[in-house]
């Protein structure tokens, strides 16, 4: 079929182009194709204005169709399910790359390395382990990160700004999506789990970590003396042996640690508030996690296994200084 092209009204900032075939697209000068619904939005973009506010956090969008998509995250509507395994999801991308795990289907492939990811916005993270590339940078400090989402989190320690907070315990935090991690450890909810031993995770990202123990996979690889760690937290840490850097200063007594956990845990030894207690010897904790661990005392649970030799242990800690004793790995050499 031969495309009749016609010239239609010019708005403010596009001229666009009506083609008459199965669908009208409309084109503006920049090269941008839409449909006539959406022309009105892409020109937004153009001229900067965010119309759209969100009255629960104030965060401005282009289109109105963006805010509704925002706005789930406040009031926690999922309304994509999946009719697999029936989660369910705030936006229907999601719940398109969630099927392929379902499916094994990887169509994002590394040239470099050859590994295979279910999106195209995990190859492009994956891909910055290669390069060493830093795009996102901070304004205030200028420290470079390799996600956005990693530098909206560090632009909130600028301003010590906590703004969501847990009804149940009062802890606050910089970001609803850690809340909402966050509210796992009172509910008991582990929505992520994994098909090879049935082990269940709060955060998605845990299960990920987790996988590597079954593949054996380390794709983190300290440029110095080449150790090959599963996780990136575990390198960053490892990184700061031959360093010698401890970031984390605490601001009452200026004591400095290489990793924010220890910091976070020395902190209360200045307020001395220990709110979580145990129901059954009353020892109190600085922190819901540590009251968790100490639990698996009386009740002898103990979830970490050993999969040479099938010891298991209450502390996954404990169990990685186990697993030494079958590679004969020495971390501090």
């Amino acid at each position: 079929m031969s495309e009749k092209q016609t010239n239609c009204a010019q708005p403010k900032m596009c001229t666009h182009l009506c083609i008459d075939n199965e669908e009208h697209q409309f084109t503006c000068d920049s090269g941008h194709s839409c449909h006539s619904g959406a022309l009105k939005s892409h020109q937004t973009t153009h001229t900067g204005k965010r119309t759209h506010t969100c009255d629960v956090c104030k965060k401005s969008f282009f289109c109105v169709s963006h805010l509704k998509r925002h706005l789930r995250i406040h009031t926690g509507e999922k309304p994509f399910t999946c009719g697999i395994c029936k989660k369910s999801f705030n936006q229907s991308n999601s719940l398109k790359i969630h099927l392929l795990t379902h499916t094994g289907v990887r169509p994002f492939i590394c040239d470099m390395c050859k590994k295979a990811f279910t999106n195209r916005s995990d190859l492009q993270k994956h891909l910055r382990t290669h390069t060493g590339e830093r795009p996102f940078i901070c304004d205030i400090c200028k420290k470079s990160f390799k996600q956005s989402g990693a530098l909206k989190g560090h632009l909130n320690t600028h301003t010590r700004q906590q703004p969501h907070t847990c009804e149940v315990c009062k802890k606050s935090y910089l970001h609803f999506s850690s809340l909402r991690v966050h509210l796992g450890t009172h509910t008991g909810e582990r929505s992520f789990t994994c098909e090879v031993c049935k082990k269940s995770f709060i955060r998605s990202n845990r299960l990920k970590s987790h996988l590597r123990t079954h593949t054996g996979e380390r794709p983190f690889l300290c440029d110095i003396c080449k150790k090959a760690f599963a996780n990136r937290s575990d390198l960053q840490k490892h990184l700061c042996i031959h360093t010698g850097e401890r970031p984390f200063i605490c601001d009452i007594c200026k004591k400095t640690f290489k990793q924010s956990r220890p910091l976070k845990l020395h902190l209360n030894t200045h307020t001395e508030q220990r709110s979580h207690t145990c129901d059954v010897c009353k020892k109190s904790y600085f922190h819901f996690s540590s009251l968790r661990v100490h639990l698996r005392i009386h009740t002898g649970e103990r979830l970490f296994t050993c999969e040479v030799c099938k010891k298991s242990f209450i502390r996954s800690d404990h169990l990685k200084l186990h697993l030494r004793t079958h590679t004969g790995e020495s971390p501090f050499s």
